[in-house]
């Protein structure tokens, strides 16, 4: 039976249920289909990715404690965690993956590395 490729609409023979002529249209359906989508994760994820980078080059002892634009300087973004730890005592640590951090005062952050 001949059918119209969904990507490039070239005519093709195969089965009933085929959609595409070859890999390549049906990838390249797939990646306009997901596009925007995919562009917010991308985004987000290299947003937390360089947050993490920053954190584990200034927490090079596992435990250290920095200024606040100190962290602004190298580019980190406050709004971009992956979690929040409270404590039993009330004290809210900030997580990007396995480095952390914990608002002082005077603009001054203790940052903390999560045991594995």
């Amino acid at each position: 039976m001949k059918q119209n490729c969904l990507e490039c609409g070239d005519s093709f023979k195969g089965r009933i249920d085929k959609k595409f002529c070859n890999d390549y249209c049906r990838n390249a359906y797939n990646n306009r289909l997901n596009k925007d989508g995919k562009n917010l994760i991308r985004n987000v994820n290299n947003r937390l990715r360089k947050n993490w980078r920053i954190l584990e080059n200034l927490n090079i002892h596992q435990k250290t404690k920095t200024i606040k634009a100190k962290l602004l300087e190298k580019g980190f973004d406050f709004s971009y965690f992956t979690s929040i730890y409270i404590t039993k005592a009330g004290t809210t640590y900030f997580y990007v993956y396995d480095q952390g951090y914990l608002s002082l005062d005077n603009d001054y952050y203790l940052l903390v590395k999560k045991e594995a």
